[in-house]
């Protein structure tokens, strides 16, 4: 199969969009976490994302027409995985989970993707 444009435009790269502030106040910064050097900003985060597929098509002509590789993203895991936790730990995530009238696996999730940045359980934006 020939890799053109059409297709690398067309893969689910991972996008990761933050707002940023300088001094003339708030933006939003948009890359392509798989393109190295792939980013664009904008003053909404819509047209951070505007501008990054315009510098995405861009990225990619590019790296056809010098023969250069352009690295495809990954498979995405299932979502599963078992976790082994002691007992008291377990008892205070299901403790804590019924107070918040949610199941326990909701709040763990919730918890973890704020311990790792992504406000209540957010995830990564994929285009």
């Amino acid at each position: 199969m020939m890799k053109d444009i059409a297709y690398y435009m067309n893969l689910p790269y991972t996008v990761e969009i933050k707002p940023e502030r300088d001094d003339s106040g708030i933006y939003f910064f948009a890359k392509i976490v798989e393109l190295s050097g792939c980013h664009a900003d904008g003053r909404t985060s819509v047209e951070a994302v505007q501008a990054l597929e315009e510098v995405k098509r861009a990225y990619i002509e590019v790296k056809i027409e010098l023969g250069g590789e352009i690295p495809e993203p990954g498979k995405m895991p299932s979502g599963q995985m078992l976790l082994r936790m002691p007992p008291s730990l377990h008892k205070l995530l299901i403790d804590t989970a019924a107070r918040e009238k949610v199941s326990a696996n909701q709040l763990a999730v919730v918890r973890l993707a704020q311990s790792l940045g992504l406000p209540g359980g957010v995830q990564k934006v994929h285009s």
